[in-house]
Parts: structure tokens; C-alpha cells; sequence
């Protein structure tokens, strides 16, 4: 288990990295996983992390379970490097898109300041 010290930085790191609330990110992932026939029922839309991102953000910090502990350090990492100021692609890049689209996923919009 974490400790109090290493959970606060955590939780503050984790609220920085997802910058989406959690209505924008339910909504973009009902958006990510529709099709052209059908929606999906919003406790079923985005992939597994997204909903876990989703479900933590719907918590108080002292309700946070080792795996969404878990979870927050993956995300924590995965904007971390996938969010390198220094080597931006322009953002009518199509490779770009599909990064944006990937870490929305997980509810950072590397868009907003």
C-alpha cells in the first residue's frame, strides 16, 4: 500500500495528467466506441482503463483501491511520456490525431493548457 505522502503527490499527479471531467470523458467514450448502427450503454463504452480513469474520478481519495492506485500510476506515466513539449508534431498531423484521440481515451486532452 501507498503512503499517505506518496498517495497525496498521486492523487494531485493524477488530477493534473486528466484533465477532462468525468461527464467529458463519459462522453467521449460513449463517442470513441459508437458506430453507425448503434451506441454503446454508458457503464460499457471505452476501454477497460478508460472506465477504471472514469470510476476513480467518481471517488474520494480516501474510497481508492490498490488496483485504481495502480491504475492512476500507469496514467500518471503514460501522459507523462506521451506529452513531450519539446518534440510536438503539428496538430493537423494525423499521427497527432490519433495520439490526442489515444490519451483522450484516458481522460487528457493534451489540448487544454
Amino acid at each position: 500500500m501507498t503512503d499517505a505522502l506518496e498517495l497525496d503527490a498521486l492523487w494531485e499527479d493524477f488530477h493534473r495528467a486528466v484533465n477532462m471531467t468525468s461527464q467529458e470523458l463519459a462522453a467521449w467514450l460513449r463517442v470513441r466506441d459508437a458506430d453507425e448502427n448503434a451506441e454503446p450503454l454508458p457503464e460499457e463504452a471505452g476501454s477497460p482503463t478508460g472506465q477504471h480513469v472514469l470510476a476513480i474520478l467518481q471517488k474520494r481519495r480516501t474510497d481508492l483501491t490498490d488496483d485504481d492506485i495502480r491504475v492512476m500510476y500507469r496514467v500518471v506515466d503514460t501522459v507523462t511520456a506521451q506529452t513531450d513539449v519539446e518534440n510536438e508534431p503539428a496538430p493537423e498531423d494525423p499521427e497527432e490525431t490519433r495520439r490526442r484521440h489515444r490519451l483522450m481515451t484516458i481522460g487528457h486532452d493534451p489540448l487544454r493548457p
